[in-house]
C-alpha cells in the first residue's frame, strides 16, 4: 500500500488461502476499502469446495503481469505462498490436472485406513517421491498418489522433465520480510489470532462447517488457523486447544516460510520488525525502478 503512494502498481496476491471467497477474517483479507484504493488481483477467485493449484497460479499470475505492464502500471506480487513464487518465476513440471473422483477416493481410503497406510501403498509404485514424503503428509500424499492412479505413472516420472518458466526474460526484485527477533515475531502471531478469534473467525469457520460440501480433505479446510477451529466444531477439541494449535501451527508455518525465503537467490531481507521497514522496501523499488 506504501509503495501505491510512490508509484503505479497493482497487486498481484500471492496467497493460497486468500483465493477463496467467505474465508476473510482467518486469512488476514486485505479489507474493502484497501482494496477500493489499489488494485488487487487474484482475490475470492475460488470457492472453498474448489481447489487452485501452482501451475494455476503462475499461469494467471503471468497473464495478470502482463496485462498490468502493458496498462503503464507495474506488477507487485505479494504474499508468503512460496510453492506459488517458485512457479512463476522457474515454472513447473507438467503433471496431470486434478481429478476430483479419485480425490475424494483417497480422502474415504483415508479416513479409513489412515495416511501411514496410503504412504506404504505409495512406496510400492513411487518409492522416490514416497522418500521424501512424511506419512501424515496428506495433501502431497494425495497429490502423488492421484497422479499415478489417474496416469498409471509416478510423480517423480512427471518431475524428471524440466520445467518450463511461465515469464521467460523478466527480472524478479525480490524482497523478503524476515524478523529478526523470532520472540517478538511468536508474540506476534499469538496476538494476531487472537484479535482473529474476536473479530469473529470463529463464527466463520461455523459457517463453512455448516455446509455438507466442505470436509477437512479439503485445502481450504485445511488451512492454518481454520482446521484447528474445524476439529474444535467437530467436538475434538477444546476451543482453548483449538487456539493453542492454531498459533502452534502458524508459528510452524512461519518457520517454514522464513526457510523458503533464505533460499531464495538474489534475495534482499529487511527486517520486519524495524521502525523503518517499509522505508527500506521503498529504497530498494526505487533502486530497480528510477535507477
Amino acid at each position: 500500500m506504501a509503495l501505491a503512494r510512490r508509484w503505479p502498481v497493482e497487486l498481484i496476491v500471492m496467497d493460497s488461502a486468500t483465493i477463496y471467497r467467505g474465508m476473510d477474517i482467518g486469512t488476514a483479507k486485505p479489507s474493502p476499502r484497501e482494496q477500493a484504493q489499489i488494485p488487487h488481483h487474484l482475490l475470492d477467485i475460488r470457492d472453498p469446495a474448489q481447489s487452485y493449484s501452482a501451475a494455476e497460479f503462475a499461469r494467471d499470475a503471468a497473464a495478470l503481469a502482463r496485462d498490468i505492464r502493458s496498462r503503464g502500471r507495474i506488477p507487485i506480487l505479494c504474499g508468503g505462498t512460496m510453492l506459488y513464487y517458485k512457479a512463476l518465476r522457474e515454472g513447473l513440471n507438467e503433471l496431470p490436472g486434478a481429478d476430483p473422483a479419485i480425490r475424494q477416493a483417497l480422502d474415504e481410503e483415508a479416513r479409513e485406513r489412515g495416511w501411514p497406510a496410503l504412504h506404504a501403498e505409495l512406496a510400492r509404485v513411487d518409492p522416490a517421491t514416497a522418500a521424501r514424503l512424511a506419512p501424515n503428509d496428506s495433501q502431497r500424499l494425495q497429490r502423488a498418489l492421484e497422479i499415478w492412479r489417474g496416469s498409471g505413472r509416478p510423480m517423480s516420472d512427471w518431475l524428471a522433465r524440466p520445467p518450463q518458466p511461465v515469464l521467460p526474460g523478466w527480472n524478479f526484485l525480490t524482497i523478503s520480510l524476515e524478523p529478526s527477533d523470532r520472540s517478538v515475531l511468536h508474540a506476534r502471531i499469538a496476538q494476531r489470532y487472537q484479535a482473529m478469534i474476536g473479530a469473529g473467525l470463529l463464527d466463520e469457520v461455523r459457517a463453512l462447517h455448516g455446509r455438507p460440501d466442505l470436509h477437512p480433505g479439503l485445502p481450504s479446510i485445511r488451512c492454518v488457523g481454520y482446521r484447528q477451529l474445524w476439529d474444535h466444531l467437530d467436538g475434538r477439541v477444546s476451543l482453548d486447544q483449538a487456539i493453542e494449535q492454531a498459533i502452534a501451527a502458524t508459528r510452524q508455518l512461519a518457520k517454514r516460510q522464513i526457510t523458503w525465503l533464505r533460499s531464495l537467490p538474489q534475495r534482499v531481507s529487511v527486517d520486519c520488525l524495524s521502525d523503518r521497514a517499509v522505508e527500506h522496501v521503498a529504497e530498494q523499488c526505487a533502486r530497480a525502478l528510477d535507477g
